[in-house]
């Protein structure tokens, strides 16, 4: 088993390049099983949100555009990982440098648009609840919110190809230890300084709302905004105050510790390789791994405590209730996209 700088450097991306078949077709069904519930439970997210004119809002945009993101990390990478676990490494398709940019460029691009999209989601639901409905009204105006998603794939389209040493393992013919070590140290250290920064902005954007929230229960029944019900409480019947303030909170924090438990074990994994020594090449796989997986979890997170998705999913679903969430129904538009 190569050691750890080697492993880095030729290994693509996730591949553990073990001697053991039984690893590698874990792996491999691990990306399948992912790939498949990923891309289901994007498609479906993105197809409700087209299909329902009530789950049209400014929230579910951002949600829609990370939903477009994962799909290139789930439709597109996970099942190559998949297949490729299950090549012998002296494959020629695992050599050829063309097909590891395509594939590091998938995942750059989805992962990064796709981070981006958190904050997005974050920062909205952010300003909904802590500051005038003027303010989110002159912010979320429907040529602004599609500004903020452009400027996602803008700035994912020019970091990928800055951080080939990242996205795009060396290749299977080793480079000299020492410029590789240290590209890949780089590029690591500034992925896990952008994650933290990232991670930071949304912790901030939660916690406010957790403020806000358990503060004052009034000041968020009052703003008379749809986009409410596509926050992670309660939609209907709601419960006592101090039992919604208590369940808002819960799932606020659930949301964020998902998100941590996806993010941060690549952060640490990456600065303990440029400050210390390079972790072990399982516990660098589980870290990618980790974050991958968000790519399929990210739907779920974002609605399985809307009343409205719930709704529309049944009524698409077999044996849905088909009137109680009729396609595009009479309701009143998000304020955001007059």
């Amino acid at each position: 088993m190569p050691n750890a700088s080697s492993w880095s450097a030729s290994s693509p991306l996730l591949l553990l390049w073990e001697d053991s078949s039984g690893t590698r077709i874990f792996l491999s069904l691990l990306y399948a099983v992912l790939a498949i519930s990923g891309t289901l439970s994007n498609v479906m997210v993105i197809y409700l949100v087209f299909s329902f004119k009530k789950l049209q809002t400014t929230s579910n945009a951002f949600i829609v555009n990370g939903c477009a993101a994962d799909l290139s990390v789930c439709a597109l990478w996970m099942p190559q990982e998949a297949v490729l676990g299950l090549l012998p490494p002296n494959s020629s398709s695992l050599h050829s440098a063309e097909y590891r940019l395509l594939r590091g460029g998938l995942l750059g691009l989805g992962l990064t648009v796709s981070l981006a999209s958190h904050l997005l989601v974050a920062f909205n639901r952010y300003v909904l609840i802590t500051k005038l409905p003027s303010v989110y009204q002159a912010l979320y105006q429907r040529r602004h919110t599609g500004c903020m998603i452009g400027l996602s794939w803008a700035l994912a389209l020019l970091l990928v190809p800055l951080l080939p040493g990242l996205w795009t393992p060396g290749s299977a013919q080793v480079p000299p230890p020492r410029q590789t070590d240290g590209g890949s140290r780089y590029t690591a250290l500034l992925l896990a300084l952008a994650v933290l920064g990232q991670t930071a902005l949304l912790l901030h954007c939660y916690l406010g709302i957790v403020r806000r929230v358990r503060g004052s229960a009034k000041r968020v029944s009052v703003l008379n905004f749809h986009l409410l019900h596509q926050l992670p409480f309660p939609a209907a019947p709601p419960p006592p105050r101090r039992a919604q303030r208590r369940l808002s909170s819960v799932s606020v924090l659930l949301l964020c510790c998902v998100f941590l438990l996806g993010t941060q074990p690549l952060v640490w994994v990456s600065l303990l390789g440029f400050f210390l020594r390079p972790a072990p090449p399982a516990l660098q796989a589980a870290s990618w791994l980790l974050l991958c997986s968000l790519s399929a979890l990210n739907p779920l997170l974002y609605t399985w405590r809307s009343e409205e998705f719930r709704r529309a999913a049944r009524s698409v679903l077999p044996r849905g209730e088909g009137p109680a969430a009729a396609p595009r129904p009479a309701a009143a538009a998000d304020p955001a996209a007059a």
